[in-house]
C-alpha cells in the first residue's frame, strides 16, 4: 500500500509539472505574441513617420501625367513592361479612431471642384472622420453627369492618401439605407473658415448624427493662419491624389504630342465663352443683338444674383476678361513671337470665328483640342465640360507659357500647380492696367514701342516665380488664394545656397 501511495504521489507529481510546464508554454506563447504585436505596430507607427513627406519630396510626386518613362530602357523591354501590372507600393494606412462619416457636394467647376474637395479631404483628416468620395455638381450651368470616377482615378485618389484618412466609395452597408433616404445632417459649412471652426463646431455634428453632409464646398478653409501641416496636405491631395483618368491622360499626352512635334506651344486660357460673359456682365466689343442676348441669360438663371452690370465700369475696373482684340494686342506688346502656336484652352468662343479673326490675323498658329483630335476621340466627353476642362488643364500644365485672360478657377488651380512643377512661365495679366494702356494706345496717345514697353515692364516680375502670398486680414476674397501660390509646399525648391527663401517684393 505504502508502495502503491507512493507510486501515486510521483504521478500526481509529474501530473501537476506537466501542468506547470504546459501553462508556462501558454504564458511564454502569449508574451511572445503580443510583443510581435507590439513590434508590429511600433513598425508600422515608424513606417508612417518615415513616410511623412515635406517640401523635398514633393520633387518626387508625379506631375500631371503619370509618366514611365523616368528611366529609360530598351524598346523590347518597355513592350514587355507594358503588358505587366505595374506593382505600386502603398502607403501604411493611418489606424485612428472613426468620429463618423463625412459627405460632401461639390459645387461649381471642375476646378472649383478641384481645390475643394483637397480641403475636405484636409478637414476629413483633421476631424478623423471617415470621407465618402465626393459628389461632384451636377445642377450648374453646365449641366455636366460627370461622377468622380469619370474624372479622376477614384481607386488612386483613396489608396494614396490611405496613410492620412479613410476614404470610401460609399457609406458602409449599415447605413447606406439612411443615407439613400436622406436621414443624415445636411448643411453648407462657413466659408473662409480655419480648422477650430470644424473642430468645434462641425466635428460634434458628425459625432451626434454620425453621418454628415457638407452641400457646399468652396471655399471652405481659409489661405493663411493654418499649420505647415494642413497647408501641405491640402498640396499632396492636390499635386498627387488627384490624377485623372488613365483615359483622359493618355488623351492629354497624344495632344502634347502632336504640338511637340511643331515646336513650343502656347496655352492661352481665353476666357470668353457666353456663359462668362453673362455671368460677369462684360459685353465690350459685343453688338447690341449680344448684348441683349447676354442679358437675358444672365436673368434665367436666378443664381446670378447680380442683374444690373455697368459692362464699361466693370472692365475699367479690370472685373472682365479681356476680348480677344485685347489679347492679341498684348500678346504682341508681350513679344510673343507670332509663328507660336497657340492652344485654347476654353470652350466655345462667343461669337465664333468672327471674334477670333483678330487673334487668328496676328497670331496664325491658333489650334483647338478639337482641331487638332478626330471628333471620335473626343466622344467619351462630348457635353461633358469637366472632362474637357480636365483635359485642358493637363495640357495647360505641360506648356511652355500659360496665358489666362482672366483669374478664374482654372487660371488660379493651373498657376498653382505650374509654380509647383518648378515655377513654369504663368504670365499673370493685370486687366485693370492693361485695358487703360489699350485704351490710350487705341487713342493714338501712345506709339506702339512706348506700349509695348510699358506692357513688358509691367509684367516682367508677373511671370510666375516665387513670391509670398498676399494676406490681407478678414478679406479672404481680397487676399491671394492659396492654391495660386501654395509656397509652403514650395519654399524649399527654390532656397539658394545661404539659405535665403521666398522674394516677397516679385
Amino acid at each position: 500500500m505504502k508502495a502503491k501511495f507512493l507510486g501515486e504521489t510521483k504521478i500526481d507529481k509529474f501530473k501537476n509539472s506537466s501542468l506547470v510546464s504546459r501553462s508556462s508554454r501558454m504564458s511564454l506563447w502569449m508574451i511572445r505574441a503580443i510583443t510581435v504585436l507590439l513590434l508590429w505596430s511600433c513598425f508600422v507607427h515608424l513606417v508612417a513617420l518615415g513616410e511623412m513627406w515635406g517640401p523635398r519630396l514633393l520633387k518626387g510626386w508625379p506631375s500631371c501625367f503619370n509618366h514611365h518613362d523616368d528611366f529609360p530602357m530598351p524598346a523590347a523591354s518597355s513592350q514587355e513592361m507594358a503588358s505587366l501590372p505595374m506593382k505600386i507600393a502603398l502607403p501604411p494606412k493611418r489606424i485612428y479612431q472613426n468620429n463618423g462619416y463625412l459627405m460632401v457636394s461639390c459645387n461649381g467647376g471642375l476646378n472649383q471642384m478641384r481645390a475643394a474637395i483637397c480641403d475636405m479631404v484636409t478637414i476629413a483628416r483633421y476631424m478623423n472622420v471617415t470621407l465618402v468620395v465626393p459628389e461632384l455638381d451636377k445642377t450648374s450651368f453646365w449641366n455636366d453627369p460627370s461622377e468622380f470616377k469619370d474624372i479622376f482615378d477614384v481607386d488612386h485618389f483613396i489608396t494614396s492618401l490611405r496613410d492620412e484618412v479613410r476614404i470610401l466609395k460609399e457609406v458602409p452597408p449599415r447605413l447606406k439605407r439612411r443615407a439613400e433616404l436622406g436621414v443624415y445632417h445636411t448643411m453648407p459649412p462657413i466659408s473662409w473658415s480655419n480648422m477650430s471652426y470644424y473642430q468645434d463646431q462641425i466635428l460634434p455634428l458628425v459625432k451626434k448624427h454620425k453621418v454628415l453632409h457638407l452641400n457646399k464646398t468652396d471655399t471652405r478653409l481659409v489661405n493663411n493662419e493654418l499649420p505647415v501641416e494642413v497647408q501641405k496636405l491640402r498640396c499632396r491631395v492636390n499635386f498627387n491624389g488627384l490624377r485623372f483618368t488613365p483615359k483622359i491622360e493618355e488623351l492629354g499626352r497624344r495632344v502634347v504630342k502632336i504640338l511637340r512635334e511643331k515646336g513650343p506651344f502656347l496655352v492661352l486660357h481665353l476666357r470668353y465663352e457666353m456663359d462668362m460673359l453673362a455671368f460677369s456682365g462684360c459685353s465690350h466689343g459685343c453688338n447690341r443683338y449680344e448684348e441683349e442676348e447676354l442679358t437675358r441669360m444672365r436673368y434665367a438663371y436666378p443664381w446670378w444674383k447680380e442683374k444690373v452690370i455697368n459692362s464699361e465700369l466693370k472692365r475699367k475696373e479690370g472685373l472682365c476678361p479681356l476680348t480677344p482684340e485685347e489679347t492679341a494686342l498684348t500678346l504682341s506688346a508681350l513679344g510673343i513671337d507670332r509663328n507660336v502656336q497657340i492652344y485654347i484652352a476654353a470652350g466655345e468662343i462667343y461669337g465664333g470665328k468672327r471674334r477670333l479673326k483678330a487673334l487668328t490675323d496676328v497670331f496664325p498658329n491658333v489650334v483647338r483640342k478639337e482641331t487638332l483630335l478626330d471628333s471620335s476621340d473626343l466622344s467619351f466627353c462630348q457635353n461633358h465640360s469637366s472632362q474637357m476642362a480636365a483635359l485642358d488643364y493637363l495640357i495647360s500644365l505641360e506648356s511652355d507659357i500659360f496665358v489666362p485672360t482672366y483669374y478664374g478657377n482654372m487660371a488660379k488651380v493651373v498657376e498653382g500647380h505650374r509654380r509647383f512643377l518648378g515655377f513654369k512661365k504663368t504670365i499673370e495679366l493685370n486687366r485693370k492696367f492693361l485695358v487703360n494702356l489699350i485704351d490710350e494706345y487705341y487713342q493714338g496717345l501712345l506709339s506702339w514701342e512706348v506700349f509695348s514697353t510699358t506692357v513688358k515692364s509691367f509684367h516682367a516680375t508677373r511671370m510666375g516665380g516665387p513670391k509670398k502670398r498676399l494676406v490681407i486680414p478678414n478679406k479672404p476674397k481680397e487676399e491671394d488664394y492659396f492654391y495660386a501660390n501654395p509656397y509652403e509646399c514650395l519654399q524649399l525648391l527654390h532656397e539658394n545656397e545661404n539659405g535665403n527663401s521666398l522674394d516677397e517684393t516679385k
